[in-house]
């Protein structure tokens, strides 16, 4: 069984900055509110539903856009779940401007979700892109939610950390440009967050899957 839960977080309430394109730091780990899965739109009237399926406010339109992406983005990822035969806890948070979902396996085994993350998370990174499709054919709006799955982002974030220190600290000595392996947006953006945090320069170079960071010691 798939239970999905729900927070809503204010900028001022949390200390992670807000990732855009090459932004964010790892997923935190939050502390949700339960709230059963079947007490989603099956329960619902049906004029609180509008012919596309989203779930509407007072006036007739939703209360909060990314509350509303969480929901449709939940709905798909619970079906996607029922459908592998897979069991984990869906966590819908809204912060800082964006939606982030979550799945953990119940138990804590997140070793049994880890088809879902793939090597290198190449399978996360698809299956949140197809949730932001999901929101924008419901929505009509582009969706910049993010998607962690057995806290892989939050394990990674780690790893980045320290990948950006060790390729600040080379950059420092050598007085050379380091350049790295291509990252995903989100991902470069830990790695500028902590390169500035090193006093160190660092600009993303390249197109596409070849976008890289390039570090480098401050000129002048």
């Amino acid at each position: 069984m798939t239970d999905i839960r729900q927070t809503t977080q204010d900028a001022d309430d949390v200390q992670h900055p807000t990732p855009g394109d090459d932004a964010g730091r790892g997923v935190p780990t939050e502390t949700a509110v339960p709230r059963a899965a079947e007490a989603r739109s099956a329960d619902r009237p049906e004029s609180e539903h509008d012919p596309a399926g989203r779930r509407d406010g007072e006036g007739g339109t939703a209360a909060d856009p990314l509350e509303e992406e969480g929901e449709i983005a939940a709905d798909y990822l619970e079906e996607l779940l029922d459908t592998a035969d897979l069991d984990g806890d869906i966590d819908i948070e809204v912060r800082d401007g964006r939606t982030y979902l979550s799945v953990v396996a119940d138990g804590d085994d997140d070793e049994s979700l880890s088809v879902l993350v793939g090597e290198d998370g190449e399978v996360l990174e698809a299956l949140q892109e197809l949730l932001r499709l999901s929101v924008l054919a419901a929505t009509d709006r582009r969706s910049r939610l993010v998607l962690d799955i057995g806290g892989y982002r939050r394990r990674r974030a780690g790893e980045l950390q320290e990948l950006a220190r060790s390729a600040a600290r080379e950059a420092r000595e050598s007085g050379e440009r380091v350049h790295l392996d291509p990252l995903s947006a989100y991902e470069r953006k830990i790695v500028h967050d902590v390169v500035a945090e090193e006093g160190l320069v660092s600009e993303s170079e390249g197109e596409g899957a070849a976008r890289h960071i390039v570090v480098s010691v401050p000129q002048g």
